[in-house]
């Protein structure tokens, strides 16, 4: 398998190379959005809401505190801004989360639209190829000097040059159009979540304003 994708690299000429450094760049924004959405910023949200509402009823501010401090996701550091400002109106509860969520949201969607603008570039690279090996299959046949059996390759590897130079082109262009579909979704899930569970953590907290004590120094660090 890997010696017939070597020798159908060789044959596609330099367009490949074009290709190939799209291809480069689409797995690695791939798998390091897959690291930041999958694992860094995913949370199960009603497990962390569960674990936050008996503090909460508790009036435990501290252990709240603990408990996002604990969570290192966006959802957890959101709600963290928030308790922070309990003690004071319900505005500057909302600014302070509307503050994180604002720095939160560029993170999940950072690069991601990369993966599809770079999804339809190796495409048109892949036709440009293609274009490539055309120019020189007539090039080949506009040639009088060329006997028939040379002429007969040439024209076999312009062909073969234009043919592998699509095929990897677009084989390129699914998988980035392909990785973007399902991290661009990913990148949705995780912000639904998000704005779900800030709304349902504030409207808990400030039910429950009353029965809140202090902060103490080293759950808000």
């Amino acid at each position: 398998m890997f010696q017939s994708i070597s020798t159908a690299f060789e044959e596609g000429g330099i367009g490949m190379y074009f290709i190939l450094v799209h291809l480069i760049f689409i797995l690695a924004i791939a798998f390091e959005r897959i690291f930041v959405l999958y694992i860094r910023s995913s949370v199960k949200k009603e497990e962390f809401i569960k674990l936050l509402q008996v503090p909460i009823l508790k009036g435990d501010l501290n252990r709240v505190l603990k408990v996002c401090s604990t969570y290192q996701y966006p959802l957890a550091r959101i709600v963290h801004a928030g308790v922070l400002k309990v003690k004071r109106s319900d505005e500057e509860v909302q600014a302070a989360m509307d503050e994180a969520y604002l720095r939160e949201i560029p993170q999940i969607e950072k690069r991601v639209d990369y993966l599809n603008l770079l999804g339809n570039t190796a495409t048109l690279a892949g036709l440009l190829g293609t274009v490539f090996g055309l120019i020189h299959t007539f090039g080949a046949i506009g040639k009088p000097d060329v006997d028939a059996s040379q002429r007969s390759t040439l024209l076999s590897k312009g062909i073969s040059e234009a043919m592998n130079c699509t095929a990897f082109g677009l084989g390129t262009g699914i998988v980035g159009v392909l990785f973007y579909a399902v991290l661009a979704s990913k990148g949705k899930e995780i912000k639904a979540d998000i704005d779900e569970g800030t709304v349902r953590v504030l409207n808990l907290i400030v039910a429950n304003r009353n029965k809140m004590g202090d902060i103490k120094e080293e759950a808000a660090a």
